[in-house]
């Protein structure tokens, strides 16, 4: 994604642990598409994370498809850097 409110990319991912051995993309689009996906997920508490190359490899993949195996330790890394971020929001809303 280019910038979260301007993406030129954007790709929603989403992980059941009880369907799927790995994320799947679960929306892709590019220009207006992409600032409609962004912006429904910001609608949606949903986190957004910018990261141009990651968006363009991602939305290369089908709807529907589980993430490959050379992106896992990317899109862990992202997901513990939202973990953390929403733990340190949570500590500081309690002060």
């Amino acid at each position: 994604m280019s910038s979260p409110k301007n993406p030129k990319r954007a790709v929603a991912l989403k992980y059941d642990s009880n369907k799927n051995t790995a994320p799947v993309v679960v929306a892709s689009g590019s220009g207006y598409v992409a600032s409609k996906v962004v912006e429904i997920a910001e609608k949606n508490g949903v986190p957004v994370y910018k990261d141009d190359s990651l968006a363009v490899m991602l939305s290369q993949l089908e709807l529907g498809s589980e993430i490959p195996e050379e992106l896992f330790k990317t899109i862990v890394d992202i997901y513990v850097y939202f973990l953390n971020y929403n733990q340190s929001q949570n500590k500081e809303s309690q002060e």
